[in-house]
């Protein structure tokens, strides 16, 4: 018998994000990614699960950390910036580590310019959350959660994360 390992899930962010809080509060808001990180990191230990943070402002090194991923992490929650909207290379090392990732931002972007209404990275990805500000990144937290437990057929954090048993 082997002892439960917790749900390990893999946070990106991608250029400009380390300057959250200083960059265009009024567009961004005032938290800054280390109070976000610190609030997911309480988060997926409510449900269980450990959360390991990166941030790059270099297109190769979100791709080698997405690759890397494979065999550490269960999932990967994923903001990449400028690149959702440039880097095929990010898009095809989603698809290739072969785990579930939720893509986030801040901002809703169809209520940005013309040019970030488009997402490469999107399309290798479970689903999109964006424009609630922070609370993107807890609601695309709960819902790689949610996948990763409906996978493993453990409870959801909405059912209290109590263990259930099948009786049909």
């Amino acid at each position: 018998m082997t002892s439960k390992q917790p749900m390990r899930l893999l946070l990106l962010n991608g250029p400009n994000l380390n300057m959250l809080g200083v960059r265009e509060p009024k567009v961004y808001g005032s938290a800054t990614l280390p109070e976000i990180e610190a609030e997911l990191r309480e988060r997926a230990a409510l449900c269980g699960a450990e959360l390991l943070a990166f941030q790059s402002n270099s297109e190769g090194e979100l791709v080698t950390r997405v690759q890397e991923a494979r065999g550490q992490a269960d999932g990967i929650i994923i903001n990449p910036g400028a690149y959702t909207h440039t880097s095929i290379a990010l898009r095809d090392a989603l698809a290739a580590s072969g785990l579930p990732a939720v893509e986030v931002h801040l901002t809703n972007l169809y209520q940005r310019e013309s040019f970030r209404r488009r997402s490469y990275t999107a399309g290798a990805c479970l689903g999109v959350v964006m424009g609630f500000g922070k609370r993107s990144y807890v609601l695309a937290l709960d819902a790689l959660m949610a996948h990763l437990q409906a996978s493993k057929g453990e409870a959801s954090l909405e059912e209290g994360n109590t263990r259930g048993t099948e009786a049909e």
